[in-house]
């Protein structure tokens, strides 16, 4: 999780304002907004966990898949996903999933789990792009080995190459890895509007995805599941991905997406790596 000495850097930093790093800006109240962020899903997961409550959304600024354990960056301070995995952990569940579908790979996210098989993640992304981590070759270390799952996706796919990633890779390695939890970072910056990514997605494609990994959920955490916002920075596109991914989680209703004709490069090259941890994959 993240080191102590970091939080204690950070927490000096309430009242002031500069930069971190070239895209990591904090203002006087960033601090404990970030705090208060990380501290909401917290409590959504304990909600989650104390049912009757199955779902929830958690719509957090800032995000926090790129903070990492001991540095802030992209934006991120607190990283809310991990935060919330490790409280689902300390709270006795033994297999998180971490499905990842914003438009940048949460470096953050991967390296805080790295050697850790209690927390799967599995991440679709543009790349080459920021910041440069998620080839199909991280898969994790010691124990974590084949517990990070990396779908590095060319710019200009769309709809069909996102199904392809979920069907060849993402979903059988969420079957067999059997979470008892499902959060997903929710970036919605992989849409066709958006100003910082190069991806092509619809908002029927959030919806399916979230519909798709709420199945999962179905089959082994009683439906446990909670989408955490991160990117997306066009707020017409956002609003309709955010739309459909909800409906599609909550209630299953969500169109189906076009499927692939012939391969794709960055699907092919993570279903070779991901198959040799877990059956399914193809």
């Amino acid at each position: 999780m993240h080191d102590p000495r970091f939080l204690d850097a950070l927490s000096r930093l309430r009242g002031e304002a500069g930069y971190l790093d070239p895209d990591t800006y904090v203002s006087a109240d960033s601090v404990e907004v970030a705090r208060l962020a990380a501290g909401s899903l917290v409590a959504m997961v304990d909600a989650i966990l104390d049912g009757p409550t199955k779902k929830g959304a958690a719509l957090l600024r800032p995000p926090g898949h790129h903070a990492r354990p001991s540095r802030a960056m992209g934006f991120c301070l607190l990283n809310n996903v991990a935060v919330a995995a490790a409280h689902a952990l300390s709270r006795g569940i033994e297999r998180v999933a971490v499905v990842d579908w914003d438009v940048h790979h949460g470096n953050g996210t991967q390296e805080i789990f790295w050697s850790d098989p209690r927390v799967l993640y599995v991440s679709t992304h543009q790349s080459p792009f920021y910041p440069g981590t998620g080839d199909a070759e991280e898969v994790g270390h010691a124990e974590g080995k084949g517990y990070t799952v990396n779908v590095p996706l060319a710019a200009g796919g769309g709809d069909a190459v996102y199904r392809s990633a979920f069907e060849r890779v993402v979903l059988p390695v969420l079957e067999a890895y059997r979470p008892e939890l499902v959060l997903v970072s929710a970036g919605f910056d992989a849409s066709v509007r958006d100003p910082l990514g190069q991806m092509e997605l619809t908002p029927q494609a959030f919806g399916w995805m979230a519909r798709e990994v709420a199945r999962i959920a179905g089959q082994s955490a009683g439906g446990r599941m909670a989408l955490v916002l991160e990117g997306g920075y066009d707020l017409t596109s956002l609003e309709a991905g955010l739309e459909r991914a909800l409906d599609g989680m909550l209630s299953g209703r969500a169109a189906d997406i076009p499927s692939l004709p012939g391969t794709d490069a960055g699907v092919s090259r993570a279903a070779s790596w991901a198959k040799k941890g877990w059956s399914g994959v193809d």
